[in-house]
């Protein structure tokens, strides 16, 4: 199994942090993965993402130039990483905040409106939460309960509200997937 994900949207709507995530939660689960995160030096309101490989075998190169999936949280993102995703692909929009349709039909589309759960959890801030949890449950890459478990290590500073209404964010987006 090989999954290369590129995660991308606006500095501050916690992609880089996303990817970090879905690395420990790969590490949990027994996988190989690597992490590459790129952004712009104006970082919040600059964009933002970053490669992530979660793999059953070694990985030779942290860079997916072809991702199998690609989480979209802004419409620029759309536009810049679409035509890399490969043939029979996943793309995962924000329909929140991505209005554009993708122009390629040999894509799988899952529409997630990240940030209208989000705020309905009480923080616009978990919609990147809302987006791995869909992820997970959709690409099979890595499980759910390992995603959850890795929420205290990247946030340890985190209080248990917090980690809570993470939690309840990736559910919901676990949720809007079959």
């Amino acid at each position: 199994m090989y999954q290369g994900v590129i995660m991308s949207g606006f500095g501050g709507q916690g992609i880089i942090s996303g990817g970090i995530l879905l690395a420990y939660a790969g590490m949990i689960d027994g996988k190989h993965v690597t992490f590459f995160p790129a952004y712009g030096a104006e970082m919040r309101g600059g964009t933002a993402n970053c490669s992530v490989v979660i793999s059953s075998d070694e990985i030779a190169s942290p860079v997916v130039a072809f991702p199998d999936s690609l989480l979209v949280m802004n419409e620029p993102s759309l536009t810049r990483f679409e035509p890399a995703l490969r043939p029979n692909g996943m793309l995962m929009i924000n329909t929140s905040l991505v209005s554009s349709r993708p122009k390629r039909n040999d894509i799988e589309t899952i529409d997630v409106p990240a940030n209208e759960i989000a705020e309905k959890l009480g923080s616009i801030k978990c919609a990147n939460m809302v987006m791995l949890g869909a992820y997970a449950k959709k690409s099979g890459a890595l499980s759910l309960e390992a995603l959850k478990k890795s929420l205290p290590k990247v946030y340890p500073r985190a209080g248990q509200k917090i980690l809570d209404m993470n939690t309840n964010a990736m559910q919901e987006g676990a949720s809007l997937v079959k």
